[in-house]
């Protein structure tokens, strides 16, 4: 062979090596050091887009799904110990963001707190009400975020980092809109879920609370956009994040109680529902909003009031917070429907799901 060759066949030899680099698919399995954030291979329906921004233990991963229409991020965030021992497996919470809102943004101090559990934030959209809807033919596309979390995300988390896989080391706890999705989830799922926890939650949308019903109804048919397009105020109604509009009947069918047909809205209804939840750790936080109608947390205390009579009523054992205007719970609580409240909520709250897991 001569000197030509030889070298010629080096040359297509390293190339080889380095295309394979480059095109290694994004989901590949290669050793986890710590310093990055893990590989995750796809699966269960879940396609990953890119690769995961963040840190080694606190990091996000943008997917697609057939169940959602467009781009869903999960946050995910690992105890501190987690690369340290890699026989250890950890309880895991899934944490629902409110609307509108998105996982990035849920940078609670509790959140990270803990050195026991993985904590795991699936998107949940502008306004998914964490349900399946009735119209998937709407503008939105494909509506299905009950599918897409307790059908994707629980199993590739699974899958896919070191959890203790089984209902006595899951929990599922959300604010306002997503206080509204760990109840639904929990009563719909009780098999998975041994823990569930509302802060500020809409867990209440029977015909006693038309309020927050309508609320729900407002942010789907983007009745908020019509009446900041209405007013004199600075909002501006072409940046509202309930846009486009849709029927009104699109999530869970008509929502007026008149000759039953609001049946649908009445089964998935936390409230009425409580029973459902037998043998599962209960947590409610509530404010106050200074008595005031024109602040969501009085229509969502409410709410958590009618939860407590119920589960009064069925003899359940429950936590139940209501801290008022928030004197005395942490120092930047107002009592109202605030991050400041929600914040003291979990620091509250982390602790008590970690000594559960714990027992």
């Amino acid at each position: 062979m001569t000197r030509t060759s030889l070298w010629w066949r080096t040359v297509v030899a390293w190339l080889v090596a380095a295309a394979a680099v480059v095109v290694a698919p994004v989901g590949s399995a290669r050793a986890d050091d710590g310093t990055t954030p893990p590989r995750l291979p796809d699966g269960f329906g879940l396609t990953q887009v890119g690769t995961a921004v963040g840190t080694a233990h606190d990091f996000y991963l943008t997917v697609t799904t057939p169940q959602v229409s467009g781009e869903q991020h999960i946050k995910i965030i690992l105890p501190r110990g987690y690369y340290d021992d890699p026989d250890r497996r950890y309880p895991v919470l899934y944490f629902l963001h409110g609307s509108p809102d998105d996982p990035v943004n849920q940078t609670y101090p509790g959140l990270s707190m803990s050195d026991q559990m993985i904590t795991v934030v699936p998107d949940g959209g502008a306004r998914s009400w964490y349900a399946n809807w009735l119209n998937q033919n709407t503008v939105l596309g494909a509506q299905n975020w009950e599918n897409f979390h307790l059908n994707q995300v629980i199993p590739f988390i699974d899958a896919n980092l070191r959890t203790i896989a089984a209902k006595k080391s899951r929990a599922i706890a959300g604010i306002s809109m997503g206080g509204f999705g760990a109840f639904h989830y929990a009563q719909a799922r009780p098999d998975l879920f041994s823990q569930t926890a509302s802060l500020s939650g809409d867990i209440d949308l029977s015909a006693n609370s038309m309020d927050l019903r309508m609320a729900v109804v407002a942010s789907v048919t983007d009745a908020m956009g019509a009446m900041c397009a209405s007013s004199s105020g600075t909002c501006d109604p072409n940046n509202s994040p309930y846009k486009p509009g849709v029927d009104s009947d699109a999530l869970f069918g008509s929502p007026y109680p008149v000759f039953n047909v609001d049946w649908r809205w009445n089964q998935v209804d936390p409230s009425q529902h409580m029973e459902k939840l037998k043998g599962i750790g209960i947590s409610i936080y509530t404010g106050d909003g200074g008595g005031s109608p024109l602040n969501m947390e009085f229509w969502v205390s409410g709410a958590s009031k009618n939860v407590k009579a119920r589960l009064d009523a069925l003899g359940m054992p429950y936590y139940y917070v209501n801290y008022g205007d928030g004197s005395g719970w942490g120092s930047a609580c107002d009592g109202s429907h605030s991050a400041g409240c929600w914040a003291q909520d979990l620091l509250d709250l982390v602790p008590r799901l970690e000594r559960a897991f714990a027992s």
